[in-house]
């Protein structure tokens, strides 16, 4: 079953005198559950397709449908809701509220959501036993290694129980053995059924999912899923 579907999406940036093409024409499949690395060099479109698959930004041209239902035409606030609900953000500088500590990180979404105290409390506290943080509870991002702010990203980014997780180069910051212990967490999810779609300048990184998508000039010119 398809869990995203883009059909002719197309993203414009207007930068001075001059137009950028930052998508064209993407047109994509991903179905429930895939492991799928989105590669290519810098300004290739990379992290624009990832920002419209997260309802971070929207198309100029095309539709996007999740789970079936086409986001695209949704109005801010349905948008923030779904984004809310069923996508879960995993960024490179990881994006922690500098004031609030590993718990109440981990418990924002849901606290935004209108969970009840009760349930916060008790999937906070499974978070935090699950990706090794209960020690940490109630230290702030500044007290945290790099390794432990990504694990408490991560608790965050999947604490509402998303259908996809979207990380965007979840191990730049990180050194190779703590980045090797993230992207473990991060396929452990998937293993569990959690759609997961990568952005990364790693060959190696990229290599380890299932399906592999090469970008240039805002066009994907490489699906390893499809022949040729």
């Amino acid at each position: 079953m398809s869990l995203i579907e883009l059909a002719d999406i197309a993203r414009t940036f207007q930068l001075g005198d001059s137009t950028v093409q930052a998508l064209r024409s993407i047109s994509l499949n991903i179905a429930t559950g895939e492991y799928v690395a989105i590669m290519g060099p810098s300004g290739s479109g990379k992290s624009t397709l990832l920002n419209l698959l997260g309802l971070l930004d929207r198309p100029d041209a095309g539709t996007y449908r999740l789970e079936g239902r086409d986001v695209t035409t949704l109005s801010p606030e349905e948008q923030a809701r779904v984004r809310s609900e069923r996508i879960g953000f995993v960024f490179q500088s990881f994006h922690l509220v500098p004031r609030l500590t590993a718990h109440d990180n981990i418990e924002l979404p849901m606290v935004l959501a209108g969970i009840a105290p009760v349930e916060r409390k008790r999937r906070v506290q499974q978070a935090l036993e699950e990706y090794g943080l209960t020690e940490r509870a109630r230290h702030r991002p500044d007290q945290l290694s790099g390794g432990q702010r990504q694990r408490v990203a991560i608790a965050r980014a999947t604490v509402m129980h998303p259908a996809v997780i979207l990380a965007d180069e979840p191990t730049g910051n990180l050194d190779r053995t703590t980045g090797e212990e993230v992207v473990r967490l991060l396929e452990g999810l998937n293993a569990e059924g959690v759609t997961l779609v990568m952005v990364t300048h790693d060959q190696v990184l990229g290599g380890r999912a299932r399906r592999q998508l090469s970008m240039e000039d805002g066009a994907i010119v490489h699906d390893s899923a499809l022949p040729g």
